[in-house]
């Protein structure tokens, strides 16, 4: 699963299960950097949008959060039924943000760090919201059993079925996160509007 990419139900479920039932697990996060130019703030930001990473066909964007996940899992035929008995996740989060390829006048510097600093702090939040789907998963599959299943032929379906619902949300997660920060007087626009009329 490689997707783009910012619980009171889960805190009852993880209260439920045996702690040796969920594995102890940590994502790993990259930054990947794609190089800009420019010597001021309005040219760094043209230096964006002309190299800017491609997000499914819309365009540039500033910066771009991408996932890839994987899972260790064993089910288990437990008499006439199928159980999910492991269930390990890898995760592997990539940043992708713009880096200056040249060092910057002091000015431009300065108005620069706070324009990447928030960058970064909203391409987090997009992380986070991978961890916590990667988490639901986690919940939602360790444990699971469907029956009249010997084979674990169903139990993949409606595995299948659970994981595409809790995608789903994250990534509306992620929409509506932008849609706020990248709005009118959103923390992104107000990024931006600082870079590019500074000096």
């Amino acid at each position: 699963m490689t997707r783009r990419s910012s619980i009171c139900v889960l805190a009852a479920f993880f209260a439920s299960v045996p702690a040796i039932a969920l594995a102890e697990w940590q994502a790993v996060e990259e930054v990947r950097p794609y190089s800009i130019s420019g010597k001021t703030g309005a040219e760094l930001y043209e230096s964006i949008g002309a190299r800017g990473p491609e997000v499914g066909g819309t365009g540039r964007t500033i910066a771009h959060t991408t996932f890839k996940l994987t899972w260790t899992r064993k089910y288990e035929p437990q008499g006439n039924a199928c159980t999910i008995v492991t269930n390990r996740p890898k995760l592997v989060i990539t940043y992708t943000l713009p880096k200056p390829s040249a060092e910057l006048p002091a000015a431009v510097k300065s108005s620069w760090e706070g324009f990447i600093s928030g960058v970064q702090a909203h391409e987090r939040v997009h992380g986070e919201t991978i961890k916590d789907m990667v988490k639901e998963i986690e919940a939602t599959s360790i444990g699971l059993t469907v029956a009249d299943d010997p084979s674990c032929k169903k139990i993949r379906t409606e595995l299948t079925r659970r994981l595409g619902e809790i995608s789903q949300r994250q990534r509306q997660r992620g929409r509506d996160f932008d849609k706020i920060e990248l709005g009118d007087g959103g923390n992104i626009r107000q990024l931006i509007l600082k870079l590019v009329n500074g000096p």
